[in-house]
């Protein structure tokens, strides 16, 4: 949703695959994340629109495992400061059987090895 002049043509074409493909599911972590580039809580919630993005909570199970995934993150040595959120948006994708559209998959691939990745093999 960003104008981010390097991703967003990539960004824009993913999430179109992804729509034509099936459904795209949020949680209220991405939503939440998503909505730093709106001014209100409509704008976004247009923007998302009723059909475009299944909303969905996180399954306790996910989020169980988001934990241990971050503790082993921390335990390998990662900072302190990273964020938890990430752990349990690839969790909840996991633990649904969904694929995970992201330009940083790294830690995702590390800490959820059967997860399904959408990510750029290179700068767009």
């Amino acid at each position: 949703f960003a104008a981010d002049p390097v991703w967003k043509g990539w960004s824009r074409k993913r999430v179109r695959a992804a729509k034509r493909s099936g459904r795209i599911v949020i949680n209220a972590i991405v939503y939440a994340e998503v909505s730093t580039t709106f001014a209100t809580q409509r704008a976004l919630d247009q923007a998302l629109g009723p059909a475009g993005y299944k909303r969905e909570d996180i399954p306790f199970n996910a989020a169980f495992n988001a934990a241990r995934a971050f503790l082993s993150y921390r335990r390998g040595g990662g900072l302190k400061r990273s964020p938890l959120p990430d752990f349990y948006i690839g969790a909840h994708a996991e633990f649904q059987g969904y694929s995970l559209l992201t330009r940083d998959p790294a830690r995702y691939r590390t800490y959820f090895p059967t997860l399904k990745i959408m990510a750029p093999d290179t700068h767009p």
